[in-house]
């Protein structure tokens, strides 16, 4: 048990809370014992320290937009809301440098820098941006949208991180930090992580000057069609922004969706130029579904959720497998995300034609290089049917780095692949 009051000791300098955990404080299923929410970097390494002295086990909450996102943790007696770290520190605007608290909402970051004509290019699902998503939650499910075309992922956007480590000891990499810890990109590291080796308390991102001019193009087609369609507007020197596919749940047919942007009269020209190879035509405002995950993504578990990768050849081929599976399994299957193969995907059924599904969407890649299907949302029935991450590599590695980040696994363990 969580000895509550050496929590609020550790606090006492921080201006910070601990309370008793109470139903909506479940990481995934999984009840939490106590939270404690800080309102300082040296607030949560206070708590780690003391949570870690006393054996608990700790998963950092932001907004939990994604906290049912990759496995459950094994357990949970202290929830470490970040929440209280909302402060947006630095606004380089002449450098296209922010650094921002974990817990500041993304929406509050972009607001903030938008009014100086610059963006973060994360492009969040609607429903997360809307649900408060924070810096640090979307560190930590390595967030991504359809611009990461062009632009990458966080990941990519990431510059350094402040990080505090299940003992309490603060560690900074990368940009706009002081101290740097050898042999790690800690931001990067921790990017994807689920919080399962650190707590993002500080983050420095790159930004990019905004492009008011943007067209969309549209197409609808036959699966592949449309795929190999898509993949030559990729390859095109049309420098597109986002090229997006969506195939909804039972159909046999996809619609594309082209995303230019610039300024001046640049936009235009483009936009006919991409209309002709994409077959389709031009509009100022996206789909219906740009950005948003396929599926009603409802809370309660009746759908599975999954993250699916490609080739940029290779995307044909599981919105092909996608068809296959709903015909061979009775479920349904929806895809949505980049032609360059990086696809959100849903599918909706028993637990074990789910299972089933997803074993097949898998076996369109013949090797993890080549194509991967995460299921990062379902129920317990489909986590027991199948495994969640599929084939992985580089298991040793990231296991060694997990002991020496977190040797005791005080830090969310499970949540990971490999039960990191």
């Amino acid at each position: 048990m969580a000895d509550l009051q050496r929590l609020e000791d550790a606090l006492k300098q921080d201006g910070g809370e601990v309370r008793e955990a109470g139903p909506a404080d479940a990481v995934d299923g999984v009840p939490a014992t106590a939270v404690a929410r800080p309102a300082s970097a040296d607030g949560v390494a206070g708590v780690l320290r003391e949570a870690t002295a006393q054996g608990l086990v700790t998963v950092a909450r932001g907004a939990a937009t994604a906290l049912d996102w990759g496995a459950p943790p094994e357990r949970v007696d202290l929830v470490l809301d970040t929440t209280g770290l909302d402060r947006l520190v630095e606004h380089g605007a002449g450098d296209l440098v922010a650094v921002a608290e974990a817990g500041l909402p993304v929406a509050a970051l972009l607001e903030t820098v938008g009014a100086a004509a610059q963006e973060l290019v994360v492009d969040l699902p609607p429903e997360r941006l809307e649900g408060g998503s924070t810096v640090g939650g979307a560190l930590s499910t390595g967030a991504s949208g359809p611009r990461r075309l062009q632009r990458g992922g966080i990941r990519d956007l990431v510059l350094g991180a402040t990080v505090v480590l299940a003992d309490g000891t603060v560690a900074s990499s990368g940009g706009k930090v002081v101290k740097n810890v050898a042999g790690y990109d800690l931001a990067k590291l921790l990017t994807g992580a689920y919080g399962t080796l650190g707590v993002v308390v500080r983050a420095a991102f790159r930004l990019h000057p905004a492009r008011p001019e943007r067209a969309f193009v549209l197409a609808t087609g036959p699966l592949a069609d449309v795929a190999a369609r898509a993949r030559d507007v990729v390859a095109s020197q049309l420098a597109p922004a986002a090229v997006e596919i969506d195939r909804p749940a039972g159909s046999d047919v996809a619609e594309a969706a082209v995303l230019l942007e610039g300024s001046g009269n640049a936009v235009g020209p483009r936009a006919a130029a991409a209309a002709e190879v994409l077959g389709g035509r031009v509009q100022d405002v996206p789909p219906g579904w740009w950005a948003a995950l396929p599926g009603a993504m409802r809370a309660e578990p009746v759908e599975t959720y999954a993250k699916a990768t490609a080739t940029l050849t290779g995307v044909a081929g599981l919105l092909v497998a996608a068809l296959e599976a709903e015909q061979r399994y009775g479920v349904g299957v929806a895809l949505r995300g980049t032609a360059a193969g990086v696809l959100h995907v849903v599918v909706t059924g028993s637990p074990e034609a789910t299972a089933s599904a997803v074993g097949h969407l898998r076996g369109a890649a013949p090797s993890p290089r080549e194509g991967t299907v995460t299921v990062l949302r379902a129920s317990r029935d489909v986590r027991a049917a199948l495994d969640a991450w599929g084939p992985v590599g580089g298991l040793d590695i990231m296991r060694a780095v997990k002991r020496q980040l977190d040797p005791g696994r005080n830090l969310a363990p499970g949540r990971f692949v490999g039960g990191i």
